[in-house]
């Protein structure tokens, strides 16, 4: 091979239209498995006995699986290289073919607890198939073309899910396949939307699998800005640097549980719901894990996959750090908004709890076709974002989505014609857009080239992190402040989603 001396450096090569439509196709079926989880998954818990204020609690699989995949996986794929299958897309197929399974499964749960469990897996199996799909865009495309990258896989993401999130309510309006079910069964409605969100999503991945090509290592090196170092995790320690870089996470390790261990002392004396003792506990482990990655540095053994996840997240780079913030903001606000609009709607708007109910399930078909209208609506503001961002910047942006899928998510309050729902839907689906595309492509620029897969991975941390707090919090929150009402978890989460948007104005945009 020749050596990095040699090789001439030289302009990533930009691509056509289609090329990139094909290495992004693939988001079309991923988006399929998450719409119908998103718009499905309250309505099967409450089908088979779920309360409004266990709904929360019984989520926190989704992002729990996306914290300890994502990472993983990107770390592995940027190791991976195969002559014929590339790096991202052996990842690609493997995650296919699981989440399919477990989307026919999911729906023939018999109980809640197995229905719980079965969104670990399909949750898990999904991430596999999306983690690398954020790396390939920067594996793939010069700086220039990298907004135009995430912009198209936000138009497959929200093409995909219209179609799945109103697969329930087209198969019952347009085929006569039932909506309602005996209680404690799932109708068929929604077990064939799954069924057929388990083909599209293997199809589509395998079309980018065999239509897409990626850069060997050795062609990435030779690309302007491409890393000289042949080593993926960078340069070798010297024994005093470990000394130094092992005590800071030793240190972050003690104060974080510290920090996690006076919470749940306070959760117990003051008899709080128990569900807040999963947030405390997460600090609690976090903080011994950054403990044993900190002694384990101290020794020199600085080169595991272990040590290099919890080191980068002390080590990120500055652009990294202000994104995850707005990350934050961003994703507590989607979750409060998915765990909670079927609630929100059916009791706020149709009056009805009774699951059961064909009233609910209207409301739950219509809540399906809203989040349709708003991943449309991201689908086709997904072409705009470039042309936005060029007479303003990525920031600005990002700033005016957010504000607006903020006061989107504020007006439901005020509504009690259905109808006016999809008017809601537009600023949602707006934000949701630039939530798809625009701190991608600011962060794309900040990452180093032989870690783009697994800071893509690190990154998810502040898309997971903000849906565990929401998840242990928000049944708390609604049940103690709100009286049960789940339409303040909307308010909630669309202030969130303009605090958002502010903070984006002090990110650091720069390739």
């Amino acid at each position: 091979m020749a050596s990095n001396a040699s090789i001439a450096k030289q302009p990533k090569p930009r691509l056509s239209f289609w090329q990139i439509w094909n290495m992004s196709f693939g988001f079309l079926g991923i988006q399929f498995g998450f719409a119908l989880q998103n718009a499905n998954t309250s309505r099967i818990f409450e089908t088979l006995g779920a309360e409004v204020e266990q709904i929360p609690i019984l989520w926190i699989a989704a992002p729990l699986t996306g914290l300890i995949v994502q990472p993983i996986i990107g770390y592995f794929s940027d190791r991976t290289w195969h002559p014929k299958w590339g790096r991202r897309r052996p990842f690609f197929m493997i995650g296919a073919i699981l989440a399919s399974i477990a989307l026919c499964l999911m729906p023939n749960s018999p109980t809640l607890w197995i229905a719980a469990g079965m969104l670990w897996i399909m949750d898990a199996s999904i991430n596999v198939s999306m983690e690398p799909f954020r790396a390939f865009v920067g594996d793939n495309l010069p700086s220039e073309q990298r907004t135009t990258g995430f912009a198209m896989q936000s138009f497959f993401i929200g093409t995909g899910a219209v179609i799945a999130s109103m697969l329930p309510w087209m198969l019952t309006n347009w085929l006569n396949v039932s909506n309602t079910a005996p209680e404690g069964q799932i109708s068929d409605s929604v077990k064939w939307s799954f069924y057929l969100g388990a083909l599209a999503f293997l199809l589509a991945v395998m079309w980018t699998v065999f239509r897409s090509k990626e850069y060997s290592p050795e062609e990435l090196r030779s690309f302007e800005g491409g890393e000289e170092n042949e080593h993926w995790d960078g340069e070798a320690l010297t024994p005093e640097q470990c000394e130094s870089k092992g005590k800071k996470l030793v240190n972050t390790g003690i104060i974080i549980s510290v920090v996690g261990a006076v919470i749940i002392v306070l959760l117990y004396q003051f008899k709080l719901e128990k569900e807040l003792y999963i947030l405390a506990f997460g600090l609690v482990a976090v903080g011994v894990l950054w403990l044993v990655a900190g002694n384990m540095k101290r020794k020199g053994n600085y080169q595991s996959g272990f040590v290099t996840i919890m080191s980068d997240l002390l080590e990120m780079p500055e652009t990294m750090r202000q994104l995850a913030v707005v990350q934050f903001f961003s994703w507590f606000a989607l979750f409060s908004m998915w765990i909670y609009t079927t609630s929100a709607v059916t009791n706020h708007i149709y009056g009805t709890s009774d699951a059961t109910s064909v009233l609910y399930n209207e409301g739950a078909d219509w809540v399906g076709f809203c989040f349709a209208v708003y991943n449309g609506v991201a689908a086709i503001v997904a072409f705009l974002l470039p042309v936005l961002a060029k007479a303003t910047n990525r920031r600005m942006t990002h700033l005016i989505c957010l504000v607006l899928g903020g006061l989107g998510l504020i007006s439901v309050y005020f509504i009690s014609d259905p109808n006016m729902l999809l008017v809601s839907m537009v600023g949602v689906g707006i934000a949701w857009s630039s939530i798809l595309a625009m701190p991608y492509a600011m962060l794309a620029g900040a990452l180093p080239a032989n870690k783009m897969g697994y800071f893509m991975g690190v990154f998810n941390f502040f898309i997971v992190i903000p849906q565990i707090v929401a998840a242990t919090i928000l049944g708390f929150i609604v049940g103690r402040f709100f009286g049960g009402e789940a339409i303040y978890a909307l308010i909630v989460g669309g202030v969130c989603m303009i605090v958002a948007g502010l903070l984006s104005l002090r990110v650091k945009d720069e390739d």
